[in-house]
């Protein structure tokens, strides 16, 4: 029997734990493409909430996950800030579904995900990552903030815990398996 591979993207506003997410859970050592922020970024890239980031996404992050000897997940992060967004057509080519990962110190940073999957018809889930655990927002809130639809998964996460990324993962497979016809299961 052939390998299948299954393509899924992580993806979120800049900062949202996107290269945390995909090295939690990878089985390998994930490619990131992590660049120190420079005073380059000063006034491009908006870090309000974040202000203690160091470093961001420039290309892509790639992990794997090894499900059983014929069926492999591969992971592609986007990189979050709207200059990079010009990738994003090219890495979400052929993926099955997405990850789109929130944080709720700063909402408004996921609008432009969640408009570009619902735009392509992709699936996804919008996963709120608990930094330091906490969320202070209940499901109704942050779904009518997001505008989400009803079908449209929403959970909570923590991007630095495995058990905890593979659940989402396994979510967003359960989401984009009943969403895709039948007859393109055994392609994925």
């Amino acid at each position: 029997m052939a390998r299948k591979s299954v393509k899924l993207i992580v993806a979120g506003g800049f900062g949202t734990g996107k290269t945390t997410f995909v090295g939690s859970v990878s089985e390998i050592s994930p490619l990131t493409t992590e660049e120190n922020i420079t005073e380059a970024s000063v006034g491009v890239d908006d870090i309000r909430g974040i202000e203690g980031k160091r470093s961001t996404t420039v290309a892509l992050d790639f992990g794997r996950i090894t499900i059983t000897d014929d069926i492999v997940l591969y992971l592609f992060g986007t990189p979050g800030q709207d200059r990079f967004w010009f990738m994003w057509d090219e890495l979400s080519q052929g993926a099955i579904g997405a990850v789109v990962l929130v944080d709720t110190r700063r909402l408004d940073a996921s609008f432009p995900a969640i408009d570009y999957f619902e735009q392509r018809q992709i699936p996804f889930v919008a996963a709120v990552n608990k930094f330091y655990g906490e969320c202070p927002y209940d499901e109704d809130e942050i779904r009518n903030a997001l505008k989400l639809r009803q079908d449209a998964p929403l959970m909570w996460c923590d991007a630095r815990d495995r058990d905890s990324s593979a659940v989402t993962l396994i979510r967003l497979v359960e989401h984009a398996m009943a969403q895709l016809p039948v007859e393109t299961w055994s392609t994925v």
